[in-house]
């Protein structure tokens, strides 16, 4: 069963769902994605939650109805969602997280040798002791 987050309202969390699927090379352009009924079943949603998830994107251009065929994903819909999530990162995330840094005294040369680790067991942890 998909938990959803009770902050964010759900279609809104499906149409990130799909963008991420998107990122991650599971659909490319001009691909299909799931009709809308198969997303709801998957999610096991509503069907018109998925309705309002799915015209979320056409509206944003990530995705386009083919009249009878279905939805597929837009051409340069990946570097959309890249950008938009990039840009909001920068704008809501990075922030916060400069913030913790300055608390903790984590400097940069920190954050780029954890970095340089590649995310191996041990390479984060060493800061935390």
């Amino acid at each position: 069963m998909t938990t959803f987050n009770p902050d964010k309202a759900i279609y809104l969390q499906m149409a990130d769902r799909l963008c991420d699927e998107i990122l991650a090379g599971t659909y490319r352009e001009d691909d299909r994605v799931p009709s809308v009924r198969e997303y709801a079943v998957t999610l096991q949603v509503n069907t018109n939650t998925a309705v309002k998830a799915y015209d979320e994107l056409a509206r944003r251009g990530v995705i386009y109805n083919r009249r009878g065929l279905g939805y597929f994903v837009s051409a340069g819909a990946r570097d959309s969602i890249m950008r938009e999530r990039r840009e909001e990162f920068m704008r809501r995330t990075l922030p916060s997280v400069f913030r913790e840094m300055r608390l903790l005294g984590i400097g940069i040369d920190d954050v780029t040798a954890a970095w340089g680790g590649g995310g191996e067991p041990g390479s984060v942890e060493k800061f935390c002791k």
